[in-house]
């Protein structure tokens, strides 16, 4: 077993089985890759999701208010049989758990978890927005998502496309 695959029962999920769904992991105080690892742990817990594939673990300068600490990221391949709205709930129970206290928006945390992508789904609410609506403006989002799934399309065109737009560069922290 290689670094970017966990070791999980096939039999846990039953029901209908949503693929291609991806999550972006991130966080930025206390022990940085500790919290990402603990939140897969803790999603791939449940008996609702199970981890296929993580990407490398990186290193990105804060997106949106720049004024804190760098952060790690990671991005999630799962299946599950949640639907977006429940998987956003548990996505929330998740950072709860490893003391996620939102202070202002773009701030420092213990971990924060996205919904990047659920299936070829489009949804656009005051709760949820899939795609996620800053997935293609984020390279700790792009890098991480084309390590694990070059062939994924989003707006019509590939990750690559995405990728030689930004001027900053991430760091492996694997």
């Amino acid at each position: 077993m290689n670094k970017n695959e966990i070791s999980v029962s096939k039999n846990r999920i039953s029901k209908v089985v949503s693929k291609n769904v991806y999550l972006s992991i991130g966080s930025n105080l206390s022990n940085r890759k500790r919290n990402i690892i603990k939140a897969i742990l803790l999603l791939n817990g449940s008996n609702k999701i199970r981890v296929i594939k993580r990407s490398s673990i990186y290193e990105s300068e804060a997106w949106g208010y720049t004024r804190q600490k760098p952060f790690y990221n990671a991005v999630i391949k799962i299946e599950t049989t949640l639907n977006p709205f429940e998987l956003l709930q548990l996505c929330k129970a998740v950072e709860r758990k490893i003391k996620r206290v939102k202070k202002f928006k773009w701030g420092p945390r213990t971990v924060d978890i996205d919904i990047l992508i659920y299936k070829r789904l489009k949804i656009y609410t005051k709760k949820l927005t899939i795609p996620h609506k800053y997935i293609t403006q984020r390279i700790f989002s792009i890098v991480p998502l084309a390590e694990i799934d070059k062939t994924i399309r989003l707006n019509g065109q590939k990750l690559n496309s995405f990728i030689g737009g930004f001027s900053e560069k991430l760091k492996s922290v694997d």
